[in-house]
């Protein structure tokens, strides 16, 4: 494949010896330079995660993720951000050796040069020249991971000396250039501290045991529970909270008594990285807890099967808190347990798309719609960063499928598909997937899927994504790079093609939507296979295939002819009974708009499912009780489906109110959209 190589002049990838395969381990590099006014650029490439910071200010996160085989890398031009003087520049890399759904598991190293004027003058190799080097030995290592899908948590024994460590180096990487674009520097404050109350612990509760902490195993790696130094899920799960009362101070300057917590509000759901400055009285821990909402004015750190808690254990001193990896929130729970601790200028150093990319305007006068945009901006700032993501807080990954209405959004704020393009390159990078059969697809990516799990629809929408990326940015090379892929993903599914040409029986995570469609895939799942007839066209389309044409028309024909019931409506699947298929007589909502949006069904072929869809399905459906038999439809993916119809055949009144009854919850409760129609993951 021909992806643009990036290559550093004297740096070399190394890292700590005897770590580089450790879970968790994190280093520090730091430069001093004297600035008089010459370009001064930082190259930069790591594994797994790196923050860069400008006089101990954080001024950038990443790498941008690539997929196996390879390594972004980044320049920053420092020199837009230096006035003349002493000037240090610091790098805080994470090694985790984990598999997870946000970063590969991969070795850790950093590869990484500073120069003036164009010359070198500090480089990474087995002598690192112009870099001091130290652990960051504060960060405690042998802890519960955050989340199923991401890395482990972070806690902190702030009064532990970093020392310097020897480095190695480590086998050589491609690196390819970053290609996406930097965020913007923005520093996120708190709006308002909200309330206050006491602490108390029943170590009576049960502790917090979901699969990240408690199913560590030879599939999915991490520290066990009895090996952990501190598990910062504990104390949080015997704490007791008293009901909030009001608190009358200022965000900048909160101090948190011992056994009490304070509450603070962002204001917005944000996603970014934790900085602040800790005065300590005595000796303790402060619990950093922190979640997008609020039930019944309780905050609930793992409601979304997350440890959300940075912990910090500290005696009297003045310290600097700076965290490694973002995290979303709305409000943040603050826990003195021990002693009292005062927080000062505590901000989120946001991660994000940069606003300054955005072009789209929004254009009326209605309040309500203005929110939901806004909400909607945020939410893709937040979800698009070096790729698609699906939520930016407990997975942080590359979902295919969400990544296809995601990359309508990049196109229609920013005129481009600069993140599509290496979200989808991203798939065609390394020469086979571990883990998965042969000629599949990832269900997101990069990532790692050692439990064998796939969606085979998942692997049909990377095609239907890749048919409108070629329309929107005319792209030809990519479309070509992704020609083998897309063939060897017609083979993987020809086997399960029964003797009507319908899949039957696909293995593995067969999807459809968060709602009672999910529960009716097998044997025969027409949704799944309106999608495939809808796959086969693309591709017919891309790679001027005449014969695969015929298959879809003929396909699209068995669906419609066996999969329509008397009552008008589709039926969503077909069971094998004695050797027969057989309709399951169930019926969804999410069924409806696939036959619609894959061209089974139009308003002109099928006018009174249409006009029922239209005026008596929607936001309102569980209030008017219409068609109860027909299984609701759920945000993701059902709802999205309804309003990317209605758009289609111009059903623009429809559309507007469709779009306020569904999401003017969500934009007033967090400033974001989701995933469900329910403030829950799942």
């Amino acid at each position: 494949m021909n992806f643009h190589e990036y290559c550093f002049i004297k740096a070399r990838p190394v890292w700590e010896e005897g770590t580089e395969k450790v879970i968790n381990r994190s280093i520090a590099l730091s430069a001093k330079i004297a600035y008089t006014g010459e370009k001064v650029v930082l190259a930069l490439a790591a594994h797994c995660s790196f923050t860069v910071l400008l006089d101990g200010e954080i001024i950038a996160h990443g790498p941008a993720r690539a997929g196996h085989g390879y390594y972004r890398a980044d320049e920053l031009v420092l020199s837009d951000l230096m006035a003349e003087g002493e000037h240090e520049i610091s790098i805080r890399v994470a090694g985790y050796n984990v598999n997870s759904f946000h970063y590969l598991d991969k070795p850790s190293f950093v590869c990484a040069e500073l120069l003036v004027s164009g010359e070198v003058v500090a480089y990474t190799d087995a002598e690192c020249v112009g870099f001091t080097v130290l652990g960051v030995d504060e960060r405690v290592r042998k802890v519960q991971r955050y989340s199923f899908q991401r890395h482990p948590v972070e806690c902190y024994d702030l009064g532990t000396k970093r020392v310097p460590v020897t480095l190695a180096l480590t086998e050589e990487k491609p690196f390819i250039c970053r290609d996406v674009p930097y965020g913007d520097i923005e520093i996120l404050k708190p709006v308002d501290v909200i309330a206050t109350g006491k602490v108390s612990y029943d170590e009576m509760k049960p502790v917090y045991g979901n699969r990240e902490v408690t199913q560590i195993h030879d599939e999915f790696f991490g520290y066990p529970v009895s090996e952990l130094e501190v598990g910062t899920h504990v104390a949080p799960s015997y704490m007791t909270f008293s009901a909030p009362a009001s608190y009358d101070l200022k965000p900048d300057y909160i101090p948190v008594c011992a056994e009490t917590y304070v509450d603070v509000d962002m204001g917005v759901n944000y996603t970014g990285i934790f900085e602040f400055e800790l005065e300590v009285c005595g000796k303790g821990e402060l619990y950093v807890l922190f979640d997008e909402i609020l039930l019944g004015g309780q905050l609930n750190c793992f409601r979304n099967g997350t440890s959300n808690i940075v912990l910090c254990r500290a005696e009297n001193g003045t310290y600097r808190v700076r965290c490694q990896e973002p995290y979303t929130m709305r409000y943040i729970r603050l826990v003195a347990k021990g002693c009292s601790f005062t927080l000062k200028n505590l901000r989120l150093f946001k991660v994000a798309f940069p606003a300054s990319k955005i072009t789209a305007k929004f254009v009326g006068e209605d309040d309500a719609m203005r929110r939901i945009y806004d909400a909607a901006v945020e939410t893709f700032r937040a979800n698009t960063v070096d790729i698609f993501m699906d939520c930016p807080s407990r997975e942080r990954a590359g979902w295919l499928c969400d990544s296809f209405f995601t990359s309508r959004v990049e196109k229609t704020l920013t005129g481009a598909s600069v993140v599509e393009k290496a979200f989808l390159s991203n798939f065609l990078m390394p020469e086979r997937f571990e883990h998965i059969p042969e000629g599949m697809l990832p269900m997101c990516y990069p990532a790692d899927h050692n439990d064998h799990t796939y969606i085979p629809n998942w692997a049909m929408w990377y095609v239907v994504e890749l048919g409108e990326y070629a329309k929107r940015s005319g792209d030809r090379e990519l479309v070509e790079q992704a020609k083998d892929r897309m063939y060897a993903l017609l083979k993987f599914f020809k086997p399960f093609e029964n003797e009507f040409g319908l899949l039957e029986k696909l293995q593995s995570w067969v999807f459809i939507e968060w709602s009672k469609a999910n529960e009716l895939v097998q044997d025969v799942s027409f949704a799944s296979n309106m999608l495939y007839a809808t796959m086969k066209d693309v591709i017919a389309e891309l790679y001027a295939d005449e014969e695969l044409a015929k298959e879809a028309a003929q396909l699209r024909k068995t669906i419609l002819d066996m999969s329509m019931t008397e009552s008008g409506f589709f039926c969503d699947n077909m069971y094998r009974r004695d050797g027969k298929l057989v309709l399951s007589g169930e019926r969804t909502e999410a069924c409806q708009y696939y036959a619609f949006f894959c061209n089974i069904a139009t308003p002109e072929s099928h006018p009174w499912l249409w006009n029922t869809l239209v005026n008596d399905f929607g936001p309102d459906r569980k209030e008017t009780g219409k068609y109860p038999e027909i299984w609701m439809a759920n945000a993701f993916i059902g709802n999205y489906l309804r309003l990317d119809l209605l758009d289609r055949y111009g059903c623009h009144e429809a559309l507007y109110e469709n779009i306020k009854g569904y999401f003017t919850y969500m934009a007033d409760k967090t400033g974001t959209l989701w995933e469900l129609a329910a403030d829950q993951a799942v």
